[in-house]
C-alpha cells in the first residue's frame, strides 16, 4: 500500500467515524454530511453520484447510514475504503448503546437525557427539511412537469391519507418506468 492509498483510507476512517459520531436522527441525516466533506469539500465524487449512492443505501437491507459510507467508501478507496467506512460507521453507536446499556436505569430517568434527546431530534428534523428542499431543487432542475408534479402527490398520499411510504415509492417508480417507457417508444417512431 502506498502512502497516498494510506492516507485515503486514515481520511475515510476519520470523516466516517465523525459522521457517525455527530449525526443523530438516522440516516437521511447522514446525506447531508456525507454532502459536505465527499461532495463539497474534497471532491470525491458529484452531488448525482451522492443521490444515486443514497438510493442504493435506502434499498439496501441495513442501516442507510451503514450503508451509504460503504458505497462512498468503496467509491473513493476500494475494498480497503469499503472496509474501513463501515468500522469507523459502527463505532460511535456501538459504544453508545454499549453504554445505554449498561447504565439503562440511570439514562432511562434523566430529565437531562430526555432534554438532550428532544435538542437532537430538532437538530435532526432540521437536516432532514434542509436534504429535501435539496432533493426538490434537483428535481425541478430536471424540468419535467409528471416529477414535479409527483412531490406534492405523493406528500398529499401521504401525509393525509396515510398510505405507506413503501407503496408510494413503488408507485413512483412504477410511473418513472411508464415515463421512461413512454419516451423510448416516442423515439423509435420517425417523424
Amino acid at each position: 500500500m502506498n502512502l497516498k492509498n494510506f492516507k485515503t483510507l486514515l481520511w475515510l476512517f476519520w470523516i466516517n467515524l465523525f459522521i457517525s459520531a455527530f449525526t443523530f436522527g438516522g440516516g437521511y441525516v447522514v446525506v447531508p454530511m456525507v454532502r459536505k466533506y465527499f461532495v463539497e469539500r474534497k471532491q470525491r465524487f458529484s452531488e448525482e453520484k451522492l443521490m444515486s449512492m443514497a438510493a442504493v443505501a435506502q434499498s439496501s437491507p441495513g442501516a442507510i447510514a451503514v450503508n451509504l459510507s460503504a458505497l462512498a467508501g468503496l467509491y473513493c478507496a476500494g475494498i480497503g475504503g469499503l472496509i474501513v467506512s463501515v468500522a469507523a460507521a459502527v463505532l460511535p453507536p456501538l459504544a453508545v448503546l454499549s453504554a445505554v446499556s449498561y447504565w439503562y436505569a440511570a439514562f432511562s430517568q434523566s430529565p437531562l437525557i430526555a432534554a438532550v434527546l428532544k435538542g437532537m431530534l430538532a437538530g435532526a428534523a432540521a437536516v432532514i427539511v434542509d436534504f429535501i428542499v435539496d432533493m426538490v431543487q434537483m428535481i425541478v432542475k430536471e424540468r419535467s412537469f409528471l416529477l414535479t408534479a409527483l412531490i406534492p402527490a405523493v406528500f398529499a398520499a401521504s401525509f393525509f391519507l396515510q398510505i405507506h411510504a413503501a407503496l408510494l415509492l413503488l408507485f413512483s417508480c412504477f410511473i418513472c418506468l411508464i415515463k421512461l417507457q413512454f419516451a423510448a417508444h416516442k423515439e423509435e417512431i420517425p417523424s
